[in-house]
């Protein structure tokens, strides 16, 4: 029917391991974002409530007092309080929606951090991660591939969206700009995306800086994720549904299957060190031996593996990197005797109220009864 639905249901309840996120103050103060690692600092200022992983991107509200009475002037002001470096800041005036897009991007990145390690005793909180960004863990790893690869990809739908001024729907061939918006076939500016982001982030000497190559394969890890998921979709027109004239155009993954693949490289991640390779007069980053590899040469990580140089702390106790596991709910079955690092857990039974014995009735509403049942959550004992 074409009449409005209506549902009859109860408040929701949070469920046992869904992400919590912690709260911030960043909606009174500025932050900075000076490159990629300060970028990922970022990712604290905000506090989103929940993750389904099909979101689509949404503005954020504006940081501090609304800037101005035109929309040049509150993007103006948008991209001051972001306190970029002097360069960055540049770039951030010049593009129109460039500060909107950040902020998606940091929802994006830290959302679907905080979904795939859920059930880890990191759960991606924001507790912790200044510290956390400053050392060579995997955690580090991942966050900086999963920060990297939130902003490819929001600044690529924010392109075909139209919320960027200086860019619009990808170059497929065959495509014009006027008909993609005209199907509503505007295709994912990865091209421009990329091009963008390695100017506004800024090329670094990084020398034999360990560190500061590690942190840019993970980068260009996260960069890379979100290119292989780049799909040709295609639409027909014709006559009753033929496909006498079809319009193909390229598209994005969703980003929760990008997180995903970014979780199971996080899974899988190599430690690495610095080597000198005489032949090209630089050192590189090498990693354990591979099998089929020579033993006298040291193996050179995959473009796709993300690469770490220190072993992670456990994070069952508090430290300055977690709030620990103390009071994390688990499943008995599945993670409680590794998420509670032997300390054992907590049984308690509580009701849940949710809707039930639904019914469509004529014309046009959902009518539900309302029942209960019994719930029993564990929890890691402190």
């Amino acid at each position: 029917w074409n009449g409005p639905l209506k549902t009859t249901q109860s408040s929701p309840v949070p469920r046992p391991g869904a992400p919590q996120v912690a709260q911030s103050s960043c909606a009174t103060r500025p932050c900075t974002i000076p490159g990629l690692s300060s970028l990922t600092r970022l990712l604290s200022c905000f506090s989103p409530s929940s993750l389904t992983g099909k979101e689509a991107l949404s503005h954020f509200p504006s940081l501090g007092a609304p800037g101005g009475s035109g929309p040049a002037k509150g993007h103006q002001k948008q991209c001051e309080l972001l306190q970029l470096s002097r360069r960055q800041k540049r770039l951030c005036r010049r593009e129109p929606g460039l500060a909107e897009t950040l902020r998606d991007a940091i929802r994006l990145g830290i959302l679907e951090c905080q979904f795939q390690f859920r059930s880890e005793r990191w759960n991606c909180s924001l507790e912790g991660r200044p510290s956390l960004l400053k050392r060579g863990f995997k955690e580090t790893a991942f966050l900086y591939a999963v920060s990297s690869a939130a902003l490819t990809h929001s600044l690529a739908r924010a392109c075909s969206a139209g919320r960027m001024e200086r860019c619009t729907c990808d170059d497929s061939p065959g495509l014009e700009n006027r008909k993609a918006w005209q199907w509503g076939v505007c295709g994912d500016n990865l091209k421009y995306s990329t091009k963008f982001l390695k100017k506004f982030l800024g090329q670094k000497r990084i020398g034999k800086d360990l560190r500061a190559k590690v942190d840019i394969h993970n980068t260009n890890v996260g960069i890379k994720a979100v290119k292989n998921g780049l799909k040709t979709t295609c639409k027909c027109h014709g006559v009753s549904g033929s496909c006498a004239v079809r319009t193909c155009w390229k598209q994005l993954s969703p980003f929760h299957e990008i997180g995903r693949l970014l979780k199971l490289r996080y899974d899988d991640a190599v430690k690495v060190f610095s080597t000198s390779n005489d032949a090209v007069g630089h050192s590189e980053l090498a990693g354990p031996h591979r099998h089929g590899h020579s033993a006298k040469q040291p193996a050179l990580p995959r473009p796709t593996d993300l690469v770490y140089v220190e072993d992670s702390p456990s994070f069952c106790r508090p430290s300055k990197y977690s709030l620990g596991t103390a009071g994390r709910t688990c499943s008995r079955e599945g993670n409680c005797d590794s998420m509670c690092c032997g300390r054992g857990y907590n049984t308690q039974s509580r009701l849940v109220t949710f809707s039930c014995h639904c019914q469509v009735r004529w014309c046009c509403y959902v009518e539900c009864q309302q029942c209960m049942q019994e719930e029993v959550v564990y929890s890691c004992k402190q």
